[in-house]
């Protein structure tokens, strides 16, 4: 019998929902894992169509998500957050005794809207905050530490490799700039000197958008941590399991493509020598085309406008 289970917390309209349910092809009792939980929406949605021995098991490093997660698991005992960084998959896997049990991993990318919608976390070009930008305001330096310690040619580097900034030396240059006046102490601040720096502004796009992603990713070493948990998800799947993504920007989604088509194709050999696809090992299969969100959904969240959701499935 499947249990639908209350919402606990406020509600947060989760991106590709349905498409995410489908991809992860869920079994009345198998185990899951969301590595990031967020609000919980995709999380309480995979509870709803779970029996009573499914589990799922959740990950976030973000304070305030975790307390959105003990609440989930006060009112439904198949569910567990744990507080870490999702680079820590295997080893709460491992003390379970799920290695290789795993029927499905989800990935959801990049910041939440929880996240940009609070000032005090410093994520956001269009409200003022601190200029914080980690996901564990615990752990590490803030962008802000950061910036006033970085040279031109480091941040000009950030933002053009995490960015894809055209203008990233001019803008680093105005930082740096700034900062020698004055101590850059918020976001609106930093925002205003990118906008007065960026001699092209798209429509529709503010200037600071593509600044505020670089820097934000560097700072939480988000595509080293998503190169990190990627190999754990082979030895965590079960044969058949599933490895749903969805990325944000080309940037991890290059990564996820990446992984997923060098694992479809299994050991590399040279071309000349006849080889079985037994003999390749390939450790997942690509299951469709990547998915991307609807119309209708894009009109009713915005911010889902530059999602895309990749499937692979293990051997």
């Amino acid at each position: 019998m499947l249990i639908s289970q209350p919402t606990p917390v406020a509600f947060h309209q989760p991106v590709l929902l349905l498409e995410v349910l489908e991809a992860l092809t869920i079994h009345s009792n198998g185990i899951y894992v969301d590595c990031t939980f967020g609000r919980g929406g995709h999380s309480q949605a995979i509870l709803n169509r779970l029996g009573n021995q499914g589990q799922v098991l959740a990950f976030d490093q973000d304070p305030e998500a975790m307390l959105a997660a003990q609440t989930l698991s006060k009112v439904d005992n198949r569910f567990t957050g744990i507080h870490t960084s999702f680079t820590q998959l295997k080893q709460p896997i491992v003390a379970r005794n799920w290695l290789g049990q795993v029927n499905g991993i989800l990935l959801d990318l990049g910041v939440s809207s929880p996240q940009l919608d609070n000032p005090t976390r410093g994520f956001s070009f269009m409200h003022d905050g601190p200029l914080d930008m980690r996901m564990d305001p615990g752990r590490g330096d803030s962008i802000g530490v950061w910036l006033s310690q970085a040279t031109t040619q480091q941040v000009a580097h950030v933002l053009k490799e995490y960015g894809e900034e055209r203008y990233a030396w001019r803008i680093a240059k105005a930082i740096i700039t700034a900062r020698q006046k004055t101590t850059l102490t918020s976001t609106l601040q930093l925002a205003n000197i990118i906008a007065a720096a960026h001699p092209h502004w798209e429509k529709g796009k503010h200037p600071a958008t593509r600044s505020f992603q670089a820097l934000r990713i560097f700072i939480n070493r988000e595509l080293e941590e998503l190169q990190q948990i990627l190999p754990q998800t082979l030895e965590v799947l079960a044969p058949q399991g599933r490895l749903v993504v969805i990325s944000f920007h080309s940037l991890e989604d290059r990564i996820v493509k990446r992984f997923i088509r060098n694992q479809a194709k299994g050991d590399t050999f040279p071309i000349n020598i006849p080889l079985t696809v037994t003999a390749l090992r390939p450790q997942l299969r690509m299951i469709g085309k990547p998915i991307f969100p609807s119309t209708e959904e894009i009109m009713a969240n915005p911010r889902a406008r530059s999602a895309v959701l990749r499937v692979a499935e293990k051997r």
